[in-house]
């Protein structure tokens, strides 16, 4: 019957780090805000806080700052990654390819070639993945 109470205290200590890792991303979320609203023109504050909301499935606030990053600088890179995958989890196949290449021409012009590949990479995988759905 020890082995019991044991199960019990596992699942608790588990309970307990989720809780703990939920309240850390919602103070984080708060922190990161908080600089938002003293510099909304910061890119990285805004691509931080939409990589956050992605953390706790919230699709729909990550694409608002994915999107305000876009009309804030649609030369930040990052982005173009990271919404392709956003857009892939939102189930949106001309929305997601549109992304990849478009970030894929930002690269290029920017000379930045591991961009450039990841970003390919990323396109080929998911057009592979959405063909096998004929």
């Amino acid at each position: 019957s020890g082995h019991g109470i044991f199960i019990i205290n596992l699942a608790w200590v588990k309970l307990h780090f989720k809780i703990k890792a939920f309240e850390t991303m919602k103070s984080r979320i708060e922190n990161l805000i908080n600089f938002y609203n003293e510099d909304p023109s910061d890119n990285f504050i805004v691509y931080a806080l939409a990589l956050e909301y992605i953390k706790l499935y919230d699709y729909d606030t990550a694409l608002e700052y994915f999107l305000k990053l876009k009309a804030l600088n649609p030369e930040y890179l990052p982005l173009y990654y990271h919404l392709g995958k956003l857009y892939e989890t939102l189930k949106d196949s001309d929305l997601a390819a549109q992304t990849y290449i478009e970030g894929m021409r930002i690269a290029q012009k920017q000379k930045n070639k591991q961009t450039y590949d990841e970003l390919k990479g990323a396109y080929s995988a998911y057009m592979e993945i959405d063909d096998e759905d004929w």
